[in-house]
């Protein structure tokens, strides 16, 4: 039956794609890649032949009446996204709700999002947790932090390593330097760390240390 398959692919270690994952990628009429450089590597490895076609953020409001005509006749496609789950920060989004409005079928298979193993890595409570994703560059940012600084529950972020210490040192003014902070980085690659402490103590480990790679932070609610 046609439908849009969103296909987890591995956030560092090609090991922890599943087998129904590469099945559903082999199987599929089309992939739709954020990036088909980087995408292609992936399924080089694991022997997919499937064609596939760039849906990345600055055309898939093009392609997205395309895709959902190509569903409706008959095609099976499947969306991947870099690395993770498509739509967490990554494109997926403005398709799948296409695909629900026209009342085609959406299957998302579980797999790799980075913010998961942060969460249960950091130590703080993850019973309720809000995921915030990247924070506004510019505009509403400072108003986006003050609000957040009175968030209850554990909060999520995605930052990119030219732009943590900006982060941590705002996180240390607006929420105070007692706040309990985990920075975890290169989740499942070869050099993964996760650092913990203050924001304080956190922001003087990546002034010594400059990071590199995929980053999450892991902020504790306010008590």
């Amino acid at each position: 039956m046609a439908k849009l398959y969103l296909v987890p692919t591995p956030i560092g270690n090609l090991e922890d794609i599943t087998f129904r994952a590469v099945r559903v990628l082999k199987e599929v009429d089309l992939i739709l890649a954020e990036d088909t450089r980087n995408s292609g590597k992936l399924l080089k490895h694991f022997e997919i032949n499937t064609p596939m076609q760039s849906h990345h953020m600055h055309n898939e409001h093009k392609t997205v009446e395309n895709v959902v005509r190509q569903i409706q006749n008959g095609k099976t496609v499947a969306l991947i996204s870099d690395a993770g789950t498509p739509a967490i920060s990554d494109p997926g989004f403005l398709l799948t709700r296409a695909c629900v409005e026209a009342g085609l079928e959406v299957d998302c298979l579980p797999g790799a999002t980075a913010f998961v193993p942060a969460l249960v890595n950091s130590g703080l409570p993850n019973d309720k947790f809000v995921f915030e994703g990247f924070l506004p560059v510019k505009k509403g940012r400072q108003t986006r932090l003050e609000f957040l600084a009175q968030e209850t529950r554990t909060i999520i972020l995605y930052e990119s390593p030219h732009k943590l210490l900006k982060t941590l040192g705002q996180i240390k003014e607006y929420f105070g330097e007692d706040r309990q902070v985990s920075v975890s980085r290169e989740i499942t690659k070869l050099h993964e760390e996760t650092v913990r402490g203050t924001a304080a103590q956190v922001l003087a480990h990546y002034e010594e240390k400059p990071p590199k790679g995929e980053i999450v932070v892991v902020v504790a609610g306010n008590k």
